[in-house]
C-alpha cells in the first residue's frame, strides 16, 4: 500500500508522469504587468509617454485588483463543506495508478472505484463495479461480472474495456507505476512491465463481452479479491487520459467512476470533492460535498478542529506529541491497533551501506524501547520485525534486539573500530504541509544521539517537503530514510512482497533473489501453515541477515472526531474509511441520486 504519511521504486520518478508542478515549472511562471520601455535613444521625447505608460500601468493594477477582489468574493460564496476531513500532507498525485501514499489515497477512493472495494466495518472486499464473481476450482480463473448500469460521472457507460485498459495501464512501463506488482499475480502481468513482452493482449486479463472481465492468475492467490479493491486497480477514463496526457486530473469535466466528482484541487488549500448523481450506489452516499485539507502541523490541526473548522482529523501524527497523553483521556479521540509499522530505509547502493555488517550494526544500536516511551507515547510497540502481529495466518519471527557491543564489534569488523573513518550520513524524513513532521524529527534526532554516543558516528539531518521526499526515495536520493508502511489487505504478502527486486515500493536499492523466490514460493502455496513458514524464512532475511530496512515500531491509530457528530467512521484494521459512508448526524444528502437499477447486483 501505501506508506503512512505513506506510497521507488522500479522505475525512477524521473520518468514519472507528473501532473501538476512539474508540467508548470517546465513552461515557466507568467506575469501580469508591463514591460519597460526598450532602450534610451529616445529618453527626450519619452516624458510623455512615459507618463501616460505609469497611468497605463495604474489602471491596470487597479483592473486586477478588481479582478481579484470579485474573485475573492466568490471563493466566499462557494457553498460550504458537508464535511471537512483534515487529511495530512499535500496529495502527490489523484492518479490511481501513480499514486503510494495514504492521503493521496484516501481522496481517490471517493473519485474511482475497482472491481472490488472495502467494506467500511470489516476492510474486507465486497462488490464494487462488478455485481458478482465467480472462481474457478483451482482457483487461477477469475470471471468478473459488471453491473449493467454503469456510467462515467460525465454520461458514458463504464465497460469492461475501461477495465482491460486501466490494469494494462498500470503494468505498462511508461506509466512508471510504483504498484504495478499488484497485478504481477496476472499471468505475464510481471514480463508485461519489465518489458519481456510487448504485446499486452498476452497478460492475463480479457474481455469476454461489454459486462464481462476474465482474468487468469499465475497461481492461487487467496488475497486477490482484496488486490482488486486497491487504488491502482480503480477503473480510469481511457478517452480523458489518453486526451490530455499527464495533465488528464485537470481536464474539466472529469470523468469520475466513483462516488465523487473532483471540484478542484488547489494546491496547498484544499480538495474538493462533490457527489457524483450518476454513481451506481449514489443513493447511499452520504454527503454531497468534502473538503480535505492538506495539514501537517499538529497544533494547526488541533486548534482547526477545537474551533469547529474541522470535523475529522487522520492520523496519529496530526496529535501534538506532548498532549498525546492528555488527549487521549478525551471521548473524541480514538486510539485503535491497525497494520501499520515504522521503519528505517538503507540505500544499499552508497557506501558504506552496501555492507550487511554496518546495516545490523545501526539496527542493533537503536533503543526502540526509548523511542515508543519518549516520543511516541501512544502505546506503540518496538518492532524486531517488519509484519505487525495480528496479521492474519502469520507469526511474525524476531529479528535484531537491542545489544551495543555486538553493533560495536560488527562495525569494527566492517572496518570501523569505535567509528573511526565512517563518513558523515544524512538521514531523510519528511516534512508535512504547515511545517515539520515533529514525531519524524524527534525520532531522527534520538537516532542521531543513539548511533552517535554507542558507535562513534555522526549523522546529519535532512528534512524535506512530501513530494521531494517521495521524488528523493524515487531517485535513491539519500542514504537512510524514515519510513513506513500500512497494509493493503491482512495478509504478510503486504509487508513482505515490497522488498522484491522488482517491486515498485522498494527503494532501497537492495536486490536478492533468494528472497524473491522465498516470496514467489510461499505465494504458490496454497496450505496456510507451510506459506507461514516460507514467509518466515524470507523476514529472517529482510530482517536479521541483511537489513535493508529496520523495523522501529508498530503503530497505533489515532484520530479524532466526535461520534455525536459524525457517522459512518469505523475502525479497522487496514484504518480505511470510504468517504460516501461518512456524514454528520441529522443530515442526509441533498443531492438527488440516482437509483441504481439493481442496487444490490
Amino acid at each position: 500500500m501505501k506508506s503512512a504519511s505513506a506510497r521507488s521504486r522500479k522505475s525512477e520518478a524521473g520518468n514519472r508522469k507528473r501532473q501538476f508542478d512539474t508540467a508548470d515549472k517546465k513552461r515557466g511562471a507568467t506575469w501580469f504587468g508591463v514591460p519597460p520601455s526598450g532602450g534610451r535613444a529616445n529618453a527626450g521625447v519619452q516624458t510623455a509617454t512615459g507618463r501616460a505608460l505609469r497611468l497605463s500601468q495604474a489602471f491596470f493594477c487597479l483592473l486586477i485588483s478588481a479582478v481579484c477582489f470579485l474573485n475573492a468574493g466568490c471563493i466566499h460564496r462557494e457553498p460550504p463543506a458537508d464535511l471537512t476531513i483534515l487529511n495530512g500532507a499535500e496529495p502527490e498525485t489523484l492518479d490511481p495508478a501513480l499514486l503510494t501514499g495514504q492521503p493521496e489515497m484516501r481522496i481517490v477512493i471517493g473519485m474511482f472505484e475497482g472491481l472490488m472495494r472495502f467494506d467500511p466495518r470489516t476492510a474486507r472486499p465486497i462488490p464494487g463495479l462488478a455485481r458478482s464473481v465467480e472462481i474457478s476450482p483451482d482457483g487461477r480463473i477469475y470471471t468478473f461480472h459488471l453491473r449493467t448500469n454503469l456510467v462515467w460521472s460525465t454520461g458514458p457507460p463504464i465497460t469492461a474495456d475501461d477495465v482491460w485498459y486501466s490494469w494494462i495501464r498500470v503494468l505498462n512501463p511508461a506509466t512508471a507505476s510504483d504498484y504495478a506488482g499488484q497485478l504481477y499475480y496476472l499471468k505475464n502481468g510481471e514480463a508485461f512491465n519489465t518489458g519481456k513482452i510487448k504485446d499486452p493482449s498476452l497478460v492475463g486479463i480479457h474481455v469476454l463481452d461489454k459486462f464481462t472481465v476474465r482474468v487468469e492468475l499465475n497461481h492461487p492467490t487467496p488475497f486477490f479479491l482484496d488486490v482488486c479493491a486497491l487504488p491502482v486497480t480503480y477503473i480510469v477514463p481511457r478517452q480523458t487520459i489518453e486526451k490530455y496526457g499527464d495533465r488528464w486530473i485537470m481536464a474539466k469535466p472529469l470523468p469520475s467512476s466513483g462516488p465523487y466528482e473532483l471540484v478542484y484541487w488547489r494546491l496547498n488549500d484544499k480538495v474538493r470533492l462533490k457527489k457524483n448523481p450518476r454513481y451506481w450506489d449514489a443513493a447511499h452516499t452520504r454527503s454531497d460535498i468534502i473538503d480535505l485539507l492538506p495539514v501537517g502541523s499538529p497544533s494547526a490541526a488541533l486548534n482547526l478542529y477545537m474551533s469547529g473548522q474541522a470535523d475529522i482529523v487522520w492520523d496519529k501524527e496530526l496529535v501534538p506529541t506532548e498532549l498525546v497523553d492528555l488527549l487521549l483521556k478525551r471521548p473524541d479521540f480514538h486510539k485503535f491497533d491497525y497494520l501499520g509499522t515504522y521503519f528505517i530505509r538503507f540505500n544499499v547502493t552508497r557506501k558504506p551501506f552496501d555492507d550487511p555488517r554496518v546495516r545490523q550494526a545501526l539496527a542493533l544500536a537503536i533503543d526502540k524501547e526509548r523511542i515508543v516511551t519518549k516520543i511516541t507515547r501512544a502505546g506503540e510497540q518496538p518492532a524486531s520485525h517488519l509484519v505487525p502481529d495480528g496479521t492474519a495466518n502469520y507469526l511474525p519471527v524476531g529479528g535484531l534486539g537491542y545489544d551495543p557491543a555486538r553493533a560495536r564489534q560488527l562495525l569494527a569488523e566492517a572496518g570501523y573500530p569505535g567509528g573511526q573513518g565512517f563518513p558523515r550520513f544524512e538521514y531523510t524524513f519528511n516534512a508535512a504541509a504547515g511545517g515539520a513532521a515533529e514525531m519524524h524529527q524527534n525520532i531522527a534526532i534520538e537516532l542521531q544521539q543513539m548511533w552517535r554516543d554507542e558507535l562513534g558516528i555522526h549523522m546529519d539531518l535532512r528534512q524535506l517537503e512530501w513530494k521531494v521526499y517521495l521524488n528523493a526515495m524515487d531517485h535513491l536520493d539519500y542514504s537512510l530514510a524514515r519510513s513506513s508502511w500500512i497494509g493493503d489487505y491482512n495478509d504478510p504478502q503486504t509487508f513482505l512482497g515490497m522488498f522484491t527486486s522488482n517491486d515498485g515500493n522498494n527503494r532501497t536499492g537492495w536486490k536478492s533473489a533468494t528472497y524473491d523466490a522465498l516470496i514467489t514460493e510461499a505465494n504458490e502455496q496454497t496450505d496456510l501453515k507451510k506459506r507461514a513458514e516460507i514467509f518466515q524464512r524470507a523476514e529472517t532475511l529482510l530482517v536479521s541477515n541483511q537489513v535493508p530496512i529496520i523495523p522501529l515500531f508498530f503503530y497505533v491509530g489515532i484520530n479524532y472526531f466526535d461520534t455525536n457528530k459524525i457517522q459512518g467512521v469505523y475502525e479497522n484494521i487496514l484504518d480505511d474509511h470510504p468517504l460516501q459512508y461518512i456524514r454528520k448526524a441529522g443530515r442526509e444528502s441533498r443531492v438527488e441520486g440516482r437509483e441504481p437499477e439493481n442496487a444490490n447486483q
